[in-house]
């Protein structure tokens, strides 16, 4: 859910970028050719209704006619100019994303052929994506209008949460950098402070680039699958706005290329450990790469563009994220604390956490409690679990006090416990549709584990 899937959301969101700098040069596709199929549908639909019926659409001059189309978004516009303009075939509307597929496919092929990527390339792909964003930040600071910040949380806290549930998959890349603890040549001393370093200095440019962009123009009209351009050229700042289309369309194809590349191979390892079928662990007898595994990856990455669109996609990949961390720092809370000298490998700090977490989430309870008294009331009203936030922040509460009773009576670490409290929180702003999803996905996984995986990996064999 974390890498294939992701790749879904960046492929349509590199797909935004190449088109809209395509429409600036004066190269405009046909709408049906460059919008997903399921996004097409909806606003269609959603537009028509307000029409009162589809067939209103003959009796206009255009489909931009003011009086019937006024209010929608550019977006909405676009989705809607796709899927009444496409061609049919035995009745079905033909609209798809092309440029998603075809970066997709010759990703698909580079890494079926094998690519070896070079520090001193990425540091310049690094380079490029930050100075963009910096002279975005820096330039949009001017264009800033105070009224759209009224009001600074248009959705309440419950909105901010889900944000910040959504925002989590672009976090895979701290993730990503775990998995190269066997490159580095100190890995206990460099892992840590480069993944701390990039976490400190990305956070603070998601906050600025936030800040700078909602400020610029109101939050909503920012549903585009290529927002700094966007935003650029609503302002008319036309020189910069070429220049960002530019770098995210170079470096948005890098990122597909590196989680790409990743896929394959956690079904390697997952082969050679017996949990998937031999076919995952084959190697290309020419390009030395996993190739059946990378040819799945294509068709997983490929197929879902045809029929899914970037917000259900970001939505999903968000709660796999946050989900795996929470399995990450739930494994390490269990782990035994390791002595010192005792074998090699990386070693987390001991903090007992037997007073200090129960302490704290007594103190969280008591001041939600006195400041939040509604908040408190709804969960305590059993009559008011049906909805999917209750739920969530029902069982978030009764999962921190097991884990205070748990640490106090086996004085578990402190650190994996705040991890955990922290990631299974922003699991609570998820809404009910991505947790069927999850769980449907999570079941898949389970069916293949245990009519396959259980039975046929080294652990069992042994």
């Amino acid at each position: 859910m974390e890498y294939a899937i992701g790749n879904i959301y960046v492929a349509f969101s590199w797909s935004g970028y190449v088109v809209h700098l395509l429409d600036q040069i004066g190269w405009v596709l046909p709408r049906w050719l460059v919008t997903d199929y399921s996004t097409a549908h909806d606003t269609f639909l959603m537009v028509s209704d307000k029409m009162q019926t589809a067939v209103d659409i003959g009796r206009y001059g255009s489909l931009w006619d003011a009086a019937n189309l006024g209010g929608y978004s550019v977006a909405e516009k676009q989705a809607f100019e796709a899927f009444a303009s496409a061609p049919t075939l035995l009745g079905l509307h033909i609209v798809f994303d092309a440029p998603a597929l075809l970066i997709n496919l010759l990703i698909t092929a580079l890494v079926y052929r094998g690519v070896k990527e070079s520090r001193n390339a990425s540091n310049v792909m690094v380079v490029l994506k930050l100075i963009a964003i910096v002279l975005v930040i820096a330039v949009g600071a001017a264009y800033i209008d105070t009224k759209n910040y009224e009001p600074f949380m248009p959705e309440g806290f419950q909105g901010v949460m889900q944000g910040v549930s959504a925002l989590f998959f672009t976090y895979i890349g701290f993730d990503a950098v775990s998995t190269l603890a066997e490159e580095s040549k100190n890995p206990q001393r460099d892992l840590p402070r480069g993944m701390f370093y990039s976490l400190l200095i990305c956070t603070i440019l998601y906050i600025l680039i936030t800040f700078v962009l909602t400020g610029m123009v109101p939050y909503k009209s920012l549903a585009v699958g290529d927002p700094l351009a966007f935003v650029l050229g609503e302002r008319g700042i036309d020189w910069l706005e070429y220049i960002v289309s530019i770098v995210a369309v170079v470096a948005m194809a890098s990122v597909l290329l590196v989680f790409q590349m990743g896929q394959p191979r956690i079904w390697l390892s997952m082969s050679r450990d017996g949990l998937l079928p031999p076919a995952f662990a084959k190697i290309h007898p020419k390009y030395s790469t996993p190739s059946f595994s990378t040819i799945v990856t294509g068709l997983m990455v490929g197929v879902p563009i045809l029929f899914t669109n970037e917000h259900f996609v970001l939505d999903f990949t968000s709660i796999g994220t946050i989900f795996a961390f929470v399995l990450v720092c739930g494994g390490v809370l269990l782990l035994p604390p390791r002595k010192e000298g005792e074998g090699k490998g990386f070693r987390m700090p001991y903090i007992n956490g037997k007073f200090i977490f129960p302490t704290i989430i007594s103190i969280s309870i008591a001041i939600v409690r006195y400041n939040f008294p509604q908040y408190f009331s709804s969960l305590m009203d059993w009559t008011q679990w049906h909805t999917m936030f209750t739920v969530a922040h029902g069982l978030y509460w009764i999962m921190l006090v097991v884990l205070a009773i748990f640490s106090f009576l086996r004085s578990w670490s402190l650190i994996p416990l705040l991890g955990l409290s922290i990631c299974a929180y922003l699991l609570t702003g998820m809404e009910a549709n991505n947790w069927y999803w999850f769980f449907g996905w999570f079941g898949l996984g389970l069916i293949v584990y245990f009519s396959y995986g259980y039975r046929k990996s080294k652990l069992a064999r042994a």
